[in-house]
């Protein structure tokens, strides 16, 4: 929804290494996929050497394209931020890079994430959310709604220990050079996420 307002190009890492693991020759020929793949089934993230590496040949992309972006989940782990905030500085500038911090209990994490549908075709998410109850194929490709086997709870719950211990000092990292963090409640509906972020940027 951001990025569409904005006109922003929406990278999330998550796909990025999704496109990888998904394809049965790369990580049949490629230990480094066939690795990703296996961390990312037991549900445990990406190496940070390998999603900096992704991240970083997709920024040159864009940026040769003349666009801007919004990371979604990205930098996940203290050494990704190290490595990538430089990159960024020098082809953005420090003062065009904005940092969203969207704070969601485990509770809701949990609850959340559990219900959670995606598209087959594409993973665009239909949120746990009553307006979405009977959503039966995705609105913005045609495709069929599925679950997603990393989705049961067990799973989450490791998730969001994951993210505790190694993407929440990202922060820290941020404050410690200088750049103020946006805090927006994350328990609300969509629309009013969307609406405190725009309203934080313009501040």
């Amino acid at each position: 929804m951001l990025a569409e307002k904005l006109k922003l190009f929406h990278l999330q890492t998550s796909k990025l290494g999704e496109a990888k693991i998904n394809d049965p020759e790369l990580v049949k020929n490629d230990p480094e996929v066939a690795e990703a793949k296996k961390l990312y089934d037991s549900g445990g993230l990406f190496s940070p050497e390998w999603i900096q590496k992704l991240v970083l040949e997709k920024v040159k992309e864009l940026v040769a394209q003349n666009k801007g972006i919004i990371f979604d989940g990205s930098p996940r782990t203290l050494d990704e931020a190290e490595k990538e905030l430089p990159e960024l500085e020098s082809v953005f500038g420090r003062e065009n890079i904005k940092i969203i911090k969207i704070n969601l209990s485990e509770y809701e994490s949990l609850k959340r994430n559990s219900h959670r549908r995606v598209c087959k075709l594409n993973q665009h998410p239909i949120p746990n959310f009553p307006e979405f109850e009977n959503v039966k194929i995705c609105p913005e490709d045609g495709s069929e709604i599925i679950l997603r086997s990393l989705d049961d709870p067990e799973t989450i719950k490791t998730r969001y220990k994951v993210y505790m211990e190694e993407t929440y000092p990202v922060f820290d990292f941020f404050k410690s050079k200088g750049y103020n963090i946006t805090e927006i409640n994350g328990e609300q509906p969509i629309e009013n996420v969307q609406k405190d972020i725009l309203n934080k940027l313009n501040d």
